[in-house]
Formats: structure tokens, sequence, C-alpha cells
């Protein structure tokens, strides 16, 4: 079958190295357009560009939809892995059997652009992946498999991305079997929908007086991009990793003893375990708490 690859980020590295040693074509590679990152807004060119280049394969870049050219017309199948651009149905149904997508949630559940982080913040404990055939609307599209994952305690977003990243191979090429063998997608449930819709700095600042297991979750669940923050002595501070404790302190109020902080919530205390200071790399928290020589009673805002 002769493939293209519409992605972005390194999620979908699993899958294109598949691809790339299968008895399938990968001929073109789509991604979206080099972005300013960085304080020094640097042109940077996304995971998946970078992974077409080192490997020699045709790369093309449209910004929007209208920019799309006819070539998917000569493809048998599109294969879309975050690829971060909505698309009209008139471009879905150039290739042969259309485009299939690889979605890191259980469809219906978790539809939109944050199905991993969502997953972790909402407490889930089991997650997966969907293989469906794209339609116009938001992950809406037929289903040809769906495979499920136990989410182990203390996994950030970025942890369960990597693992569910890894279930892409086997799950596509179950799908591209099931294609050239005429195998028809069945219909999404009609109930059970919801919607992850894409993380937000202003969403990311923590709570205090919330539950202590809500503010693990929103810590696991925004790390590592845009992390958690909570503002010490007037500086952002990132919190990327954290565990419940069976403490009790005032909300926001910061404790450092026998090498652990700790944290009141709207319940119990939570332990901090991993820290980004404004302008510093992460650290253990313990290294953060003795370097700040936090004062007795001294507090999060």
């Amino acid at each position: 079958m002769k493939v293209a690859v519409a992605a972005s980020p390194e999620v979908a590295i699993p899958t294109l190295d598949w691809l790339l040693g299968s008895t399938h074509n990968l001929d073109l590679i789509i991604s979206r357009p080099d972005s300013a990152i960085g304080r020094g807004r640097e042109l940077t060119p996304t995971p998946v560009s970078v992974w077409a280049n080192q490997h020699d394969i045709e790369l093309y870049k449209p910004a929007k939809a209208k920019d799309f050219d006819e070539r998917l017309r000569d493809y048998d199948l599109v294969i879309t892995i975050g690829y971060g651009l909505i698309l009209p149905q008139y471009l879905l149904d150039q290739p042969k059997y259309g485009f299939i997508n690889l979605h890191f949630s259980l469809l219906p559940q978790l539809r939109g652009a944050a199905p991993a982080q969502r997953a972790i913040i909402d407490g889930l404990k089991v997650t997966g992946i969907t293989v469906f055939k794209l339609d116009a609307g938001m992950d809406t599209g037929p289903i040809y498999l769906q495979r499920e994952y136990e989410i182990p305690q203390g996994l950030t977003a970025g942890e369960l991305l990597e693992e569910l990243s890894l279930l892409g191979p086997e799950s596509i090429s179950e799908t591209l079997e099931l294609i050239t063998s005429g195998t028809q997608p069945t219909p999404q449930a009609a109930e059970g929908s919801s919607l992850a819709a894409k993380l937000s700095k202003d969403e990311a600042r923590i709570n205090w007086q919330d539950d202590a297991q809500i503010n693990v979750n929103k810590i696991h669940g925004f790390a590592p991009n845009p992390s958690a923050t909570t503002i010490f002595r007037g500086q952002s501070l990132k919190i990327s990793r954290a565990r419940t404790s069976s403490q009790t302190l005032p909300i926001g109020q910061i404790q450092f003893s026998d090498n652990q902080v700790f944290v009141g919530t709207g319940s119990l205390a939570i332990e901090l375990l991993e820290v980004t200071p404004a302008g510093k790399r992460s650290m253990v928290a313990a290294a953060w708490a003795n370097g700040a020589r936090l004062n007795p009673g001294e507090s999060f805002e």
C-alpha cells in the first residue's frame, strides 16, 4: 500500500519507524510548518519533520488546509498522528481509502487535542488508543480497532503518551490489514463522549484549596508541558511530580522536614517530588527547598 503520514509530535515516531521497515511504501511525510520556539524565537521543525529529513523522505508542510495541492490523490491512504490541523472532507476523500487517525484515548471518550493529559487530570485508571477513519468532525469517525492501557499510579502525561505511542505500530499494522481485506469500521457509540480540550497556561495554575488527589492529578497531567505552576516569593514555580500524603497542613503552607517537602491542600497535604524554579532546570524538590531556605509557615500563593 502506498501511504503518507500526516504527523507532528514525537509520539508518531514509533509508527513511522515501523512503516519504514514494513512492506508498505511510505513516500510522503506531511507535518506542520516550522514554529518559533524559546526565548530566541528560533524557527524549529517538528520532531516528525526532523525524522523525515533524517530518512530522506519527501516532506510537505502546508500551513492551512487550503494550501494542500492534489498530490494526495496518488496515495492509497494517509495516516494521521497528532498532526494538528483539522482537514475538510474534500481532502479526506482524495486518497483511495481516505485517512485514518491514531488517537490516544478510547473514543468516544476524550475527543480532542489533549486526550492523554486529560486522562491523567481526570484520574482515569484505564485509557488506550483508537484507530478510526477520519471524517470532518472532531474525532467522530468510525472505529477500526481499540487497545486498552491501564494507567500506573504516578505516571505523568508525557510518560503516558510515550507508552501509548508504543501501541501504534501493531495497531496500524492490523488496521491496514483490515482495510485491504475490505473490513468496514464500526460507527462510534452515541453515548459516553467527552472533550479533551487543549491545555492552557492559565488552567495550569494550582489551586491549593482543591483536594490533594485533584492537585496531584493536575501536576502529573500538565507534565512536562506546559507544567502545573504555583507562585513562590513572587515568582513562578513549576511542579512536575508529586504524591499524596497522610499529613495535614494549612492550605498552601510548605513544610520541609526529613528531606521531604509537603504542601497543604483542601484535604491532606501532598509531597512535592520534582520542581523547576524560574530560570532554572528541573530538580528534586528537597534540593530546591534546601536552596530556598524556607521560613517557618511560608506558603505558596
